[in-house]
């Protein structure tokens, strides 16, 4: 049955992947969004991809109560699927308070306005930086969580909110995601990962060698406790991950029962994995640069995915193969247009 579903935050990386797969699902969707990494010319790609009239936008700040207040009015809304949020650690680090703010202040006021108005269904974008460094592989929801920057206590501060606004009414159900490392493109080539300026994830900054627009990979370490020596993680195609996200709202809708559960791949790969099959994908040699390790980086994690597949039927379906062809589909498709580098595409 066909619902409205409000996504904040839905013009970013994951943001667009998600609208798409929810209108796939025969979903519609108001996107609420104010294009602070993004600009609203994603939204006519979206179009090509989901058909017109599907999406409509709510161009405004999720800190602003009276914007949200005047958004659930206008339109009885279903359910929320919440990813609008500051997600940079280097950089929540040199301003807490903005993170705290946004990220922290964003949900509570997101949360009024949903109780405000009847809407008691939410899928809240987490993070496994809510594991911190834990010793055993692979990570599993009942791990202990901890935090080891600001961005990641907001993750952890935003779930315990979750967590105590659900256990309030019954009417609540909350679904936590907690996201691994997103990577790859919508098969259309219209919609990817574009970050501003030199690519901080590994994925876009092999690409960016890849099509020219850096001389070298920096490969951060090649002496940790792995096969290769370089670091492992877990990389999940962004359309699974967005898939998941449908799942986990499809539950709320269905059940009215909360989860927590990780989205990955459940498995990890290399740096130097990725590299050679980015370099299989593209035809292109990318070059990289061994350099010391970066403070903090742990030799690898990795996802338990046994929760998610038995709660919500979710299984990562797409390989590294295809995550690396779908993001070289993307880099060229927008290299030819000449897309803008903040055209909808930084991750939120």
């Amino acid at each position: 049955m066909t619902k409205h579903i409000l996504l904040t935050g839905g013009a970013g990386f994951i943001g667009s992947h998600c609208a798409a797969a929810l209108t796939d699902a025969g979903h519609r969707v108001t996107i609420l969004d104010d294009f602070s990494n993004a600009k609203p010319s994603v939204l006519d790609r979206l179009a090509m991809i989901a058909g017109t009239g599907q999406i409509a936008l709510a161009r405004g700040n999720i800190l602003e109560a009276g914007f949200l207040d005047a958004t659930f009015a206008a339109d009885p809304i279903d359910g929320v699927i919440h990813l609008a949020a500051k997600k940079s650690v280097a950089e929540s680090m040199v301003d807490p308070l903005g993170y705290i703010d946004t990220n922290i202040g964003g949900l509570t006021r997101l949360l009024a306005a949903m109780q405000a108005h009847g809407v008691f269904r939410l899928v809240f974008s987490s993070s496994a930086t809510v594991y911190g460094d834990p010793k055993v592989l692979p990570f599993t929801e009942g791990m202990a969580r901890s935090f080891a920057n600001t961005y990641g206590f907001t993750k952890l501060v935003g779930e315990q909110i979750c967590e105590q606004v659900a256990a309030s009414d019954p009417r609540w159900a909350v679904g936590i995601l907690r996201y691994f490392n997103p990577v790859g493109a919508h098969p259309s080539g219209l919609i990817g990962e574009d970050p501003n300026g030199v690519p901080t994830n590994l994925m876009p900054y092999v690409a960016a060698v890849a099509i020219g627009d850096a001389p070298a990979l920096n490969v951060y370490g090649d002496d940790y406790d792995t096969p290769d020596g370089t670091g492992v993680r877990d990389y999940i195609h962004v359309c699974d991950l967005a898939e998941g996200h449908v799942q986990s709202l499809t539950a709320l809708l269905d059940s009215g029962a909360g989860h927590t559960v990780n989205l990955g791949a459940g498995r990890g790969y290399s740096v130097l994995e990725v590299v050679r099959a980015y370099e299989a994908a593209s035809g292109r040699t990318v070059p990289y640069v061994v350099k010391p390790r970066r403070a903090g980086d742990i030799d690898a994690f990795w996802a338990s995915t046994e929760l998610a597949e038995r709660v919500l039927g979710f299984r990562a379906r797409r390989g590294l193969d295809e995550m690396c062809a779908s993001s070289w589909a993307w880099v060229q498709a927008r290299a030819k247009a000449n897309w803008s580098h903040t055209d909808g595409q930084t991750p939120d």
